[in-house]
């Protein structure tokens, strides 16, 4: 069955949350000045589908509101970056160095909730999952190493993106049918935190094949909510033995596609439709 997809309008225009770089006085560029930024790589990977990533900033006092950006918006990508802020779930950092961002706290989960409430889709990457299982009133482990005993290395400055293990997509979910109920794959790791209480409603969709750490969580019903742990933006594009990012960020466009028309638009078309929202339906 071949998909048929009427005239279409627009491109996809997917919200991109920002990272930070507080205020610094020292800082020899912008000096005393915040800054928002994208990782070119999360910015490409939704690019290279057909869509448009858009930065989505925090809203100016008098300024539009969250709200006028998720009527613009068709779904919200959460990026990776710095920590979340253990106060954010109700803790108290055990380190100094784990404090983590409570202004980008705040501010991703204003993003979550708001595009969630429209029916806009929503997807985590790296802190992305964590901040969407804290939003969703989940907790996390501060720091892997030192609270789960026995858990593989998730992060290795040295290497980077090259730090890679295997995971287990669970038999039946969304995720094992997006790669055609593949079992264990390989994916990149650059975390210390992880998800440790899974907020109420979630279900698990890969864990790590080492120490069980949550890999993969979505948000079961219509509204489309997602994340995994790892960064599907920094998968070589060829020659590389990682599980590659199109089928998941297909699924993702697709849900936005069928948010923004109101009719059901499927993975395996989502490519075609985020250069241009579909104004007919899939046969």
């Amino acid at each position: 069955m071949s998909p048929s997809i009427a005239e279409t309008s627009r491109p996809l225009r997917i919200g991109v949350s920002a990272c930070f770089f507080h205020a610094d006085p020292e800082r020899p560029v912008f000096k005393g000045k915040t800054l928002l930024y994208a990782e070119e790589s999360m910015l490409d990977l939704v690019g290279r589908a057909g869509a448009l990533a858009l930065l989505v900033p925090r809203p100016a006092e008098g300024g539009p509101s969250i709200d006028a950006y998720v009527d613009l918006l068709d779904g919200l990508l959460l990026e990776g970056g710095s920590d979340v802020c253990p106060r954010t779930y109700g803790e108290e950092p055990q380190r100094p160095q784990w404090e983590g961002d409570e202004i980008r706290d705040r501010y991703e989960i204003e993003l979550i909730h708001a595009f969630h409430d429209a029916g806009k889709p929503v997807l985590g990457i790296c802190r992305g999952i964590q901040i969407l299982n804290v939003a969703f009133g989940g907790t996390l482990h501060q720091d892997i190493a030192t609270q789960v005993p026995g858990s593989a290395d998730h992060r290795n400055w040295d290497i980077y993106d090259d730090n890679r293990h295997e995971i287990d997509v669970v038999a039946g979910s969304r995720l094992a049918d997006l790669y055609d109920g593949a079992g264990r794959v390989t994916v990149n790791s650059i975390h210390h935190q992880a998800v440790k209480d899974l907020a109420d409603g979630f279900v698990v969709e890969a864990r790590s094949s080492t120490d069980g750490i949550v890999e993969a969580m979505r948000l079961p019903g219509e509204r489309f909510v997602a994340a995994v742990q790892w960064h599907p933006e920094f998968t070589p594009r060829d020659g590389t033995d990682q599980i590659p990012p199109e089928p998941m960020i297909d699924d993702f466009l697709a849900a936005a596609a069928s948010a923004a028309t109101g009719v059901h638009v499927g993975p395996r078309v989502a490519s075609g439709v985020a250069s241009g929202v579909a104004s007919g339906v899939e046969s």
